[in-house]
């Protein structure tokens, strides 16, 4: 097994399937890491256990938040509808601070482990608008990760890695069929039913679907 280690976000969908598939095929020996944050259904996080499977991580750990006692979005507040629709500016799907919490997180796992890279699927070009998202974000995190550690202060310190953050969702799509990704086995909708069944109307649903079309491959999603 290599000794070059990587803690990689993995959420079961469409864009961490993707970049977990790349970590390996650069040589990494992964290590996925999900969180159980209070988000409206488990199909995401079943999504993700199948996912590592699939691809052969070290290890995947699964880590229990409570975002949703803050609220404030849809994907944390059962009373808060999904929109189905395009929505001005940053919708109500964004949940506050989500990105910063799961990548702080995964930095104290990596410094554990002893892996020098974090990997997310973050995208700045095929994404609901969500400001921890951003390339500017990306970046200034990996400034605090190398500030805020022993690794940083002592040791060779973080990579953050984002190498999705520029692509389309097609190429992203291309990527991971290239890689050798099961798309059938992730899911991406905002509020799949219990069997993980896609809505095939929220914003991540019709992101996805649009990917598939624009790459010329068939859509494996399951739909309700």
């Amino acid at each position: 097994m290599t000794d070059k280690k990587a803690v990689v976000l993995l959420s079961g969908g469409l864009d961490s399937a993707t970049i977990l598939a790349q970590a390996k095929a650069a040589g990494f020996a992964c290590y996925s890491v999900s969180f159980d944050y209070g988000q409206r259904h488990r199909a995401e996080l079943q999504a993700a256990e199948r996912v590592a499977r699939q691809l052969g991580v070290v290890e995947h750990k699964v880590i229990g938040l409570n975002l949703n006692g803050i609220g404030g979005s849809a994907l944390t507040d059962s009373s808060i509808a999904v929109p189905e629709g395009p929505t001005e500016g940053i919708p109500i799907t964004y949940v506050p601070a989500r990105n910063t919490v799961f990548l702080s997180l995964a930095l104290g796992w990596a410094e554990v482990l002893g892996a020098h890279d974090i990997f997310i699927g973050v995208n700045a070009v095929d994404y609901s608008g969500y400001p921890d998202c951003r390339p500017e974000f990306i970046a200034a995190f990996e400034r605090v990760a190398n500030l805020a550690t022993r690794e940083g202060v002592e040791g060779s310190g973080f990579r953050i890695q984002a190498p999705l953050q520029n692509l389309s969702k097609a190429r992203i799509v291309q990527i991971g069929l290239q890689h050798g990704v099961d798309y059938g086995l992730t899911v991406s909708c905002y509020q799949a039913d219990d069997d993980g069944r896609a809505c095939g109307k929220c914003d991540s649903c019709r992101l996805r679907a649009a990917g598939f079309t624009a790459a010329g491959v068939a859509d494996p999603t399951r739909y309700a």
